[in-house]
């Protein structure tokens, strides 16, 4: 037989031509087998029920542009761009919820949008105010911050305080510029920053005049432009309240006009501030804006930047009602607390204020003190109970030098931020003028429930603690660290 010829005898099945219902069916059925499986990739590549080896795609849903994903372009390099400008945090870096009873300190600043006008990347920060609420007291203040003080932002060294939101996008720290900006002002002034706000200048705007102006407090003729050269200048003229919209508020806030510059700024801005807080806590307002907080957060949510949460934010504006305008300490680092040089900063000629570290101190304790508040006797002696040392060191407020006597590096820094975390207040971090196996601790003052914190968290014994009383010390307590406690700092 021809090999071929069996080919001949196969019959195939006769092609029937489907019917619509049966075409209809297939097509449903391809349909859903496609969707199925697509449902399926994704849901088993971007599973977190459960830890699993290696990293999610950056298509899952819920990363952020700060989360570590794979993505195809892994390993390409990118050129050397500055980031998009953005104040947020990764959600592994937000600090937990505020109590509703502790001390808390809230850091408002704005951002130059000059720069990013100029495409010169990551904007400097401008306004900078520090907020301190006492729930206990029910006792507030605030204090600005000149944007040309030079400090030690950590990290990148000395430099003038608005370079640190930059610094921190540009070389995309956790936590960004902002949390660059909290970590400087908690080192610059020794008190810890919880929160940090930033708000756009049209949602500032926006929401005055969502409250329908607010009465400013004027000390000075001024005429102010708020758009720059143009025909939409306005005066203002001493002295008394003056009603004015969000531009006009914008305008007062921001300029520079008058006898000392960014000083006098700083005390208008400190004005506009108290202005806002009569009209939001006054009785005819109040319970409306509470009534309809979410759907005022939900106008506005996108020009505000925080790692505050709507629920604590809540809580604060509750308390707010019960802090007496009258109460609430105000002050700005003023020229009296400064010395004024000049640098080289990129190329260019810039002007700084170097602070003088005993006056500004005064001048923080003034406004962060606890005057009033629960005494340190909270904690009594003999007691083992961790919170109530905790408080009472917390309450005490010694001011506190750490200094590094090992070669580890960055501990100094650690050590300064994980003290600061715990509600100490560290005043200095540097190096140690010697090299240390045991950790010692001076104390120059009478900040003995500090002395307790240590001995309860760190198991400090009595040959590592030397008194050296001094009244004309900088700080209480001097920590230098050793070997001993290098392991143990986080």
């Amino acid at each position: 037989m021809n090999r071929f010829e069996f080919l001949k005898k196969i019959k195939l099945p006769k092609f029937v031509r489907p019917s619509v219902g049966q075409m209809i069916f297939w097509g449903v059925t391809l349909v859903l087998g496609i969707g199925v499986f697509i449902v399926a990739r994704n849901f088993t590549d971007c599973w977190s029920i459960t830890d699993l080896p290696g990293r999610p795609l950056s298509t899952c849903k819920g990363l952020d542009s700060t989360d570590t994903a794979f993505a195809p372009e892994d390993g390409t390099p990118v050129p050397d761009l500055p980031p998009t400008p953005q104040a947020s945090v990764p959600e592994a870096a937000l600090p937990p919820a505020w109590d509703g009873a502790s001390r808390i300190n809230i850091l408002f600043f704005g951002l130059d949008y000059r720069d990013w006008e100029a495409n010169a990347g990551p904007p400097r920060s401008d306004t900078m105010i520090l907020f301190t609420i006492d729930p206990i007291t029910k006792t507030a203040g605030m204090m600005s911050i000149p944007r040309d003080m030079w400090v030690n932002i950590p990290g990148f060294g000395y430099s003038r305080m608005n370079t640190a939101y930059p610094s921190g996008e540009g070389a995309q720290l956790p936590g960004g510029g902002a949390g660059l900006v909290m970590k400087t002002v908690e080192q610059f002034l020794g008190v810890p920053v919880h929160y940090y706000a930033q708000v756009d200048f049209n949602t500032f705007t926006e929401f005055i005049d969502y409250l329908g102006g607010v009465d400013v407090w004027v000390e000075q003729d001024l005429v102010l432009d708020p758009v720059g050269p143009g025909t939409d200048h306005f005066r203002v003229n001493c002295c008394g309240f003056r009603h004015m919209n969000g531009w006009r508020t914008l305008a007062y806030a921001r300029t520079r006009k008058g006898g000392d510059g960014d000083i006098d700024r700083s005390r208008r801005q400190q004005m506009v501030i108290q202005a806002i807080q009569r009209r939001v806590f006054d009785p005819a307002v109040f319970p409306g804006l509470i009534q309809n907080a979410p759907a005022i957060y939900a106008q506005f949510q996108s020009g505000i930047h925080t790692n505050l949460s709507f629920e604590d934010a809540l809580k604060l504006a509750v308390l707010g009602k019960d802090i007496a305008p009258e109460t609430i300490k105000t002050g700005v680092i003023d020229t009296t607390m400064v010395t004024f040089d000049n640098v080289v900063l990129g190329g260019a000629n810039a002007s700084i204020m170097k602070p003088l570290t005993d006056k500004i101190r005064v001048l923080r304790d003034e406004i962060f003190s606890s005057a009033g508040a629960l005494s340190p006797l909270a904690a009594p002696s003999g007691t083992t109970d961790i919170n109530l040392i905790v408080q009472a060191m917390r309450l005490e407020e010694a001011r506190v030098r750490i200094v590094d006597g090992t070669f580890t590096p960055g501990l100094d820094q650690r050590a300064g931020a994980f003290f600061q975390s715990q509600g100490m207040n560290v005043t200095e971090v540097g190096a140690a003028d010697n090299v240390y196996q045991t950790t010692i601790v001076i104390v120059s003052g009478p900040k003995l429930y500090t002395l307790r914190y240590l001995q309860a968290v760190f198991g400090l014994s009595h040959t590592q603690i030397r008194f050296n009383p001094d009244p004309a010390s900088a700080v209480d307590i001097e920590i230098r660290l050793g070997s001993d406690w290098a392991g143990s700092i986080p």
